[in-house]
C-alpha cells in the first residue's frame, strides 16, 4: 500500500525481456534504501514492483506479462525518470491517498497550460473508468497522487503545484503522452458492494441507498 507522495524520482538503467516478462534495474536516486529488504515494495511510476535484487543506489524488479499489458513499461527506455515511493508502514502519514500500486489504465495528455505558478493538464482516461473520477475526489497519476478539479466524462483537470512539478516527473508531460492511471480504490470496493450477489447468502441484492439510510451513513 502507498500514499501517493513521492519520495524520489529515478531513472531506468537497464531493460531486459526474458520469456514475456521484463526485469528492470532502478536507479534509485535519493531514495532511502536502508531500510528496504528482498521481497519489499516500491511503487515505480505508480506500479507496485516486488524487490528482487538490491544494491546500494538501485533494486531489480520483475513485471509479469499481465502488468506490461496494463503499463507503459514495454514502451519505456533506458534513462526513463520514474517516480518512486516505498511502500507505507503502520507510522507513515497519510499524505495523500491509499493507492494500491495496481494500475486501471492509461491515460492520454490532452493538453498543457500554464496557470500563474502552476501546470495545468488535461487528461482523457478510457471511458469505462470514468464512473471512478468524481469532481475533487482523488486519482494517482504515474504514482502520484492528485486531485480531480474538473471532470467531464472519462476527461478530467488537473492541477500541478510548483514543489510537485519539481519533485516527480510531471513536469516532463507534454500533449499525447501517456500515463499510468489509478483511480480511487474505495470507489472501486464501493462499486463491487452494489452490485447484486449471486450467493444465496446475500439475497438482499448486495449494498444499496436503503441499507445505507437504515445503517445511519444517509438521510
Amino acid at each position: 500500500m502507498f500514499t501517493g507522495i513521492v519520495e524520489a524520482v529515478g531513472t531506468l538503467r537497464k531493460l531486459e525481456p526474458r520469456g514475456g516478462d521484463l526485469r528492470v534495474t532502478v536507479d534509485t536516486g535519493k531514495l532511502p534504501l536502508e531500510d528496504v529488504k528482498l521481497g519489499d515494495s516500491i511503487a515505480t511510476n505508480g506500479v507496485c514492483l516486488t524487490v528482487v535484487n538490491l544494491g546500494a543506489d538501485h533494486f531489480v524488479a520483475d513485471l509479469s506479462a499481465e502488468t506490461l499489458a496494463l503499463t507503459n513499461f514495454d514502451h519505456y527506455g533506458v534513462g526513463q525518470r520514474v517516480n518512486l515511493e516505498q511502500a507505507v508502514t503502520p507510522s507513515t502519514r497519510l499524505g495523500g491517498h491509499l493507492v494500491s500500486g495496481h494500475v486501471d489504465g492509461v491515460a492520454e495528455v490532452v493538453s498543457r497550460h500554464t496557470r500563474a505558478r502552476a501546470i495545468e493538464f488535461w487528461l482523457q482516461a478510457p471511458a469505462e473508468l470514468g464512473r471512478y473520477l468524481p469532481h475533487k475526489g482523488s486519482v494517482t497519476i504515474d504514482g502520484v497522487s492528485l486531485t480531480l478539479n474538473e471532470v467531464d466524462g472519462a476527461r478530467f483537470r488537473l492541477t500541478i503545484v510548483p514543489h510537485t512539478a519539481v519533485e516527480t516527473t510531471l513536469v516532463d508531460l507534454q500533449p499525447g503522452a501517456s500515463v499510468h492511471l489509478e483511480v480511487d480504490l474505495l470507489a472501486r470496493y464501493l462499486e463491487k458492494l452494489m452490485q447484486p450477489q449471486a450467493d444465496s447468502a446475500h439475497p438482499a441484492g448486495g449494498l444499496t441507498l436503503e441499507t445505507l439510510a437504515r445503517s445511519g451513513f444517509v438521510k
